[in-house]
């Protein structure tokens, strides 16, 4: 019980003596008191980890009574079981090496205590999030990661583009989010709690309960999953609620490994997972899922071939294993989503705070073309960026290869059409992952030096508390996959492992998966390094005829298929619109007018006669006295 209790509120401390004592305590005693804290708390997140694996722990540590309010009782609570072990340690782990890593990042910034805190406030409302058992504490923790993301996206609130960008993933978000709270209401009205077992083992009994919205007759077990569906859809980026994603780039560096690598956007998988024993029951939810996913997957793998923001990239990059991980939900093979999870926080972070360490050289440089022939200047981030981009194309043998493959042949294995159009997508998407990534490494790292703003020399080696964290992820990026697979995905481990934490209403497929299956995507990841080569960096009149001759195309990819521009018309304009005929028509011309301008200026008007009594001659002071006089005598009289 202590283990958990500290695991939590260590970083809810850091954040406190950070963000309110900073000043009086100074930087460097903010970045190692903050950095240590949460540290502690990721020794002890493996700990109950190792404790899960080992012995099957499981605990349910009651903080305190929150709400009692006639048949609604939610505790504050820490729900340790495999789901929430597995991620306890994504989040702490790559929490603590971020908190690490700022300190180097962030030295020539003049708000890092602020900084500092705001990663440790993230961490804990994150740990809010994964522990709860039940709803309410659930969507507590998922807000208060929403508003950590938009503290942490518009850090540097001068650039007029963070704040935009800010203030665009809150709103995206909302609407995620409001989908998400009607699914708590819908659940709380149908089964009178929000506490998961309670819920959950009343799914059975409610499979064929129908609710009549609009005069159309709907499952309600089908309604709670695609509203809580649409939660996740905003908080992991899938499409028509992705948009915020890119822009969230201009957030500093550590909050994209952080937030949009690693943690906040796999909120929305792990919600996913687990409800399991709610998404079981719904063969049209998981279907939605599947094609959301796979869709997703697609969309930004394709407009990653073209960004030249090295962050953008990998944001895209992001957006697409998340479509991964929710084809693999939408497939029923849950398990199979966390392990992607799972080997996706390492790889993923590593590449983000590998870009990190390129732009910190770079002085702030984010764009590819500006880069180029400096691997041997930087060596040290060379080999890591290219540790982490073969362990995202799934590169044999390293921890990417592993759980994407694993959902590739599980999607098939479902044998329905959903999973096989899932494998196809996947397939061509992992080519097209394996293009992009190794682009961005070509461009970046070798041909011809395209920066004029710097010379070559200058370009150095970032240092070593930038690099220590890059490399504890390129081992987890290594060997992830390899010493967790049998764990997470094996036979025994859905009896074993994940126990009574994810439900499996049939079991998973043991057949084995036809050999091309098992090697087709290797060969095409493999095949694709010196295609890839070859197109950037030996012959790239290929690419500008490309970009040159295939306009339309181009501009669709580099547009990110005019999503932005689609929203802009349909949504922003026509609100704008809207409100500026209220305020101008209705807030202006009526109810200021009548309202208060109309009021001050009876007033004035008013004050103005007044002041004409104001003469200063006595006879008329008399006389008015005398008429005031007359007029009281006059009501004596009548009444």
């Amino acid at each position: 019980m202590i283990m958990e209790l500290a695991l939590l509120f260590l970083p809810l401390a850091s954040f406190i003596i950070s963000g309110f004592f900073g000043k009086y305590i100074g930087d460097r005693i903010s970045e190692i008191i903050t950095s240590l804290l949460v540290s502690v708390s990721a020794i002890l997140a493996l700990i109950i980890f190792y404790e899960v694996i080992t012995e099957g722990y499981t605990n349910n540590v009651v903080i305190a009574s929150w709400i009692n309010s006639g048949s609604l009782n939610v505790n504050w609570s820490i729900k340790v079981d495999a789901v929430s072990a597995v991620m306890l340690v994504v989040v702490t782990l790559i929490s603590s090496l971020v908190h690490i890593y700022s300190i180097g990042y962030m030295s020539h910034d003049s708000h890092k205590p602020r900084f500092m805190a705001y990663l440790s406030l993230f961490t804990f409302a994150m740990l809010t999030l994964v522990t709860s058992d039940n709803f309410l504490q659930l969507f507590f923790g998922w807000e208060g990661v929403g508003l950590c993301s938009y503290f942490l996206i518009g850090f540097w609130f001068k650039k007029d583009s963070a704040n935009a960008a800010a203030i665009k993933a809150f709103v995206v978000n909302r609407v995620g989010d409001f989908g998400f709270a009607l699914g708590i209401f819908l659940i709380f009205y149908l089964f009178g709690t929000v506490n998961y077992n309670e819920v959950f083992q009343q799914i059975p009994q409610n499979l064929n309960n129908k609710l009549t919205i609009l005069g159309l007759q709907l499952n309600s077990i089908d309604l709670i999953c695609m509203l809580l569906f649409i939660g996740a859809m905003g908080k992991s980026a899938q499409i028509l609620l992705h948009t915020w994603l890119p822009d969230a780039m201009e957030g500093p560096t550590p909050v994209s490994a952080l937030i949009h690598a690693a943690t906040m956007v796999t909120a929305g998988v792990f919600l996913v997972v687990r409800c399991s024993p709610i998404f079981e029951y719904s063969q049209f939810t998981l279907n939605i899922i599947t094609f959301v996913g796979m869709i997703t997957a697609f969309f930004a793998a394709t407009v990653a071939l073209v960004q030249n923001d090295i962050k953008k990239i990998i944001a895209y990059s992001t957006c697409s294993q998340l479509g991964y991980m929710f084809f693999a939900a939408g497939v029923g093979a849950y398990n199979v989503a966390m392990f992607h999870l799972f080997t996706h926080a390492f790889f993923k972070a590593l590449l983000f705070l590998g870009s990190g360490s390129i732009i910190h050289s770079f002085k702030d440089e984010q764009d590819i073309n500006q880069m180029g022939g400096v691997w041997k200047k930087l060596p040290y981030t060379w080999v890591l960026m290219i540790i982490g981009t073969l362990a995202l194309t799934g590169f044999p043998f390293l921890s990417g290869f592993y759980s994407k493959d694993a959902i590739i042949e599980y999607a098939y294995l479902r044998g329905n059409t959903a999973g096989y159009y899932a494998v196809t997508v996947g397939i061509f998407t992992a080519l097209l992952t394996s293009i992009y990534s190794w682009r961005l490494i070509f461009k970046t790292f070798h041909g011809d030096y395209n920066n004029n703003k710097l010379k070559i020399d200058t370009m150095h080696e970032s240092p070593l508390v930038m690099l220590i964290p890059l490399i504890v992820l390129a081992i987890g990026a290594v060997f992830a996959g390899y010493f967790f697979k049998e764990l997470f995905i094996g036979h025994s481990s859905s009896n074993n492992f994940w126990t009574d934490s994810i439900k499996f209403l049939s079991p998973l497929s043991l057949d084995h998966p036809p050999l091309w299956i098992i090697y087709f995507t290797p060969v095409i990841v493999v095949s694709s390094i010196p295609f890839s080569y070859y197109l950037f960096l030996k012959n790239k009149n290929i690419t500008n005829w490309l970009k040159n001759e295939n306009k339309p195309l181009y501009n669709f990819l580099i547009n990110k298929w005019y999503f932005d521009e689609l929203y802009d018309y349909i949504f922003v304009k026509p609100s704008k619109k809207i409100g500026i005929f209220f305020w101008k028509n209705i807030d202006v011309k009526f109810i200021d007018k009548f309202g208060p301008d109309g009021i001050s200026n009876l007033i004035k008007i008013f004050s103005n006669k007044a002041v004409k009594f104001q003469s200063g001659y006595i006879y008329q002071y008399a006389f008015i006295m005398l008429l005031g006089f007359s007029a009281l005598l006059t009501y004596l009289i009548l009444i």
